[in-house]
Formats: structure tokens, sequence, C-alpha cells
């Protein structure tokens, strides 16, 4: 069987079926992603529909070419947390328009297709503090479920002390907490697509109570993607001021990257004896986020919850190319995805900053040095809106202690080289 050669199933302990099981599980765990990210940046301005068959297709040409190019069971969608850093901290925070900031993407995802064919993700890897690394993922985690919280209007603006409890009667704050409630618990039961199921499960809640709109159809031809596709502006995003922007992406992508794969290589035994499959992996990433902001999306990257597929048996590139195969499924319900209540999807948005927030608890919090630069670096994500002056802030006060405290053992180029960086986005913000 050629499947059997090109994949090397029977090399990497597997089989034909066990991978198409595999598969399956991926899809089910991570297809939320195309509604929650479309409605995520159509609040960019973005059209809602291009935007469903956008992230439909960059996730299905992302994952395929991961399976075939790499051999390995990961499947790739826009990354969280990075999308709701393009829309509310480039687009809605700092005014740029959403073509300038898919040209802010482009760059960085061209940048680090470029590193990704050098040793620098190694270097990455030596130099830069692990707890800093799973400080970004936390504080990433922290400021999407703000704004979930927000979206769903369970915290609200007060002019007092800045943020409040919402109206916790309204019928459309209930629903939003009965969507986070259901997720957490499908969750928790490891129900295999416990996020989508929890999606459907609320809009029905939604749908029955008058909360929203019954879709008046479910299953449609895939609107165009004209309105946002090749629309990025490269030009505009050439300028002196959105270098720590553009280097944020690029870190947060690569520190993303490569600790999901390190999460999903360890239970599949995968990147340790083979760097290869890695460095594959980490290209295919790379190419997947200049494709993705051509076509109209922000960054791309590997997701986490190809490790339901991963423990579901899938060791091979044959399980992310059945993912991919499957997401095509995902371009003909658009009327269905029109019709998801608002706070169905900012309850997820809440529940996967919980799962990011946990890398908080393999944080050494003995070493001054780290914890102090993990707090800032957590805490200032949501409270000044922005993963650039979070992640700047805690490489600037990482290398600030480690001068002042003579731990010079812990000074290195790359502590050096971020902490620069987040000078620069300081001096500019």
């Amino acid at each position: 069987m050629w499947l059997e050669s090109m994949f090397k199933l029977q090399q990497k302990g597997t089989d034909f079926s066990t991978e198409i099981r595999a598969g399956f599980t991926t899809f089910l765990t991570m297809m939320y992603i195309v509604p929650v990210n479309a409605s995520i940046m159509s609040l960019t301005g973005m059209p809602f529909d291009a935007l469903i068959t956008a992230t439909a297709a960059v996730t299905i040409i992302a994952t395929i070419l991961n399976g075939i190019w790499s051999n390995t069971p990961v499947a790739m969608s826009v990354g969280m947390g990075l999308n709701a850093y393009f829309t509310f901290g480039l687009v809605k925070g700092m005014g740029i328009g959403w073509q300038t900031a898919l040209g802010i993407v482009m760059i960085s995802g061209l940048i680090f297709l470029i590193l990704s064919l050098t040793k620098f993700r190694v270097w990455v890897l030596e130099k830069v503090p692990v707890d800093l690394r799973r400080a970004i993922s936390a504080g990433i985690g922290l400021f999407i479920a703000f704004i979930g919280m927000q979206g769903m209007k369970l915290i609200v603006n007060d002019e007092a002390v800045l943020v409040a409890l919402g109206d916790i009667k309204d019928p459309n704050v209930l629903l939003g907490v009965f969507g986070f409630v259901l997720a957490a618990l499908l969750y928790a039961y490891r129900i295999k697509g416990a996020f989508i199921l929890a999606i459907l499960a609320t809009s029905v809640i939604g749908w029955i109570f008058g909360l929203a709109k019954l879709p008046e159809s479910i299953v449609s031809m895939p609107a165009s993607m004209a309105p946002i596709a090749f629309k990025l502006d490269i030009l505009g995003a050439l300028k002196l001021s959105f270098i720590p922007v553009i280097i944020t992406f690029l870190i947060t992508d690569m520190f993303d990257t490569i600790g999901t794969l390190a999460g999903i290589g360890t239970r599949a035994g995968l990147f340790k004896d083979n760097s290869l499959e890695l460095q594959k992996t980490l290209e295919a990433d790379a190419l997947a986020t200049v494709t993705g902001a051509a076509l109209g999306t922000s960054t791309t990257t590997a997701f986490i919850e190809s490790a339901a597929g991963v423990e579901d048996g899938g060791r091979t590139g044959l399980t992310a190319v059945v993912t991919g195969v499957l997401f095509i499924s995902t371009l003909f319900f658009l009327p269905l995805y029109k019709a998801i209540p608002e706070n169905a999807i900012y309850a997820i948005l809440i529940m996967v900053g919980v799962l990011m927030f946990g890398e908080l608890k393999n944080i050494n919090y003995s070493d001054t040095t780290i914890s102090v630069s993990a707090f800032v670096t957590v805490v200032l994500m949501p409270l000044t809106y922005s993963i650039t002056i979070g992640l700047s802030a805690g490489f600037v006060i990482y290398l600030l202690l480690a001068l002042l405290k003579k731990e010079f053992d812990k000074i290195n180029a790359g502590t050096i080289i971020l902490a620069v960086i987040g000078l620069l986005a300081f001096i500019f913000h």
C-alpha cells in the first residue's frame, strides 16, 4: 500500500485505521476554531463570511501540508491569542487597518520561515528561559479570557474602578456562563469535540429562548474570500514603530509552536532523536502563516488539540492529512455559523484562556528573577490590552533583575536582544 510507504506506518508502530480514527478525533477537538476565529477577526471590520472560508482554507492547506511534508500528526490553524491580539491589540487598540495588520503578520511569517531554515530555533530554546516562555503562554491565556468575559458582558467598564461585574441577571450573560460551564464540564470528562459540542448546545438554548435567530438553513456553498484575500498592505507595515509588534508575532508564534510540539512530542515520542521532524514541522508552520496572511487570517500555528489525536494512536502525517481533509466539510456550514450566539463563542474563549493559563503551574517561583518577570508578563498583557507590552516588560525586568542581582549566568545574547527589543516597544508605544 502506497500510504504505508509514504507515511511509514509500520515503522511508526501504527496502522491505517488507527490513523484515520486519530485524524477524526483531532478534527472534532479543533473544528471550533472556524466560527471562533471568524467571530474574533470580524470585529476588525473584515467580512465574517469571507473569514469562515479563509479560516477553513488555511486550516486545510496548513494541516495537509504539514502531514505530507513533516510526516507528523500535527494539525495547524489560526492561533488563538494572536488572533485576539490582531483584533484587539493592533486594529482596535492601535488603530491599524486590518490590511496593514495582515502585512505585519506576513512579515513576521516570512522572517519565521527564513529562521526555520537555520539553527535559530535551537538558539532560542537554549537562550530564552523556559519559564518566561511559559509566562507568555499564560499571559496570552489571561488576555483572551479577559476579552471573552468582556465580550459576554460578564465584566463591564466602570468609571470608578475601571472594571466591574456585569448584570448577571441578563439572559445573554447567563447564556455565556452556561456555555463556559458546559465547555469546562465536557472537557473535564474528556469528551471528544467538547468545545464544538458546547457551542452547539449553547446555541440551541439561545435559539429556544429567543436570544439568537434560528439558522435559515444548515449548509450552503462556501463564501468567497475575495474581500480579504491578498488585501494585505506590506508597505504600510514597513514602519520602524511596528518592529516590536512584528517581533511579538514572531516570538509568540515561535514559542507557541515549540511549546505545543514539545507537548505533543512527549505523548507521541516525536522530536527527540529526529530533529528533522521538528525542523520540517516548524517550516510548515512558518509557510502556513505566510499563506494565511495572504488569504486574510492572522498567524497560523500548531494546535495543541493535535494531542487528542496522538492519544488516540496517531503517530504519522496521515493523521494530519485526514484532519485537513475533514475540515473541507466546515466550508459548507456558513448559515449555521452565522446563527451562533456571540456568547457561545466568548464562552470558548474563556475556556481556552483557562487551559493556556495552566502553564503557570510549571514556573519556578522560588527564583525571584523568574517569578517577578513572569508575574509582570502575565499581568500586563490583559491590563494593558497588549501582548507586546507584557512580553517586552517581562524580558526587560528579567535582564534588569539579573544584572542587579549579579546573576550573570542568566544573561546571554538572547535575553539581551529581547530586552532591547522590549525597550523599543516602550519607546515607540
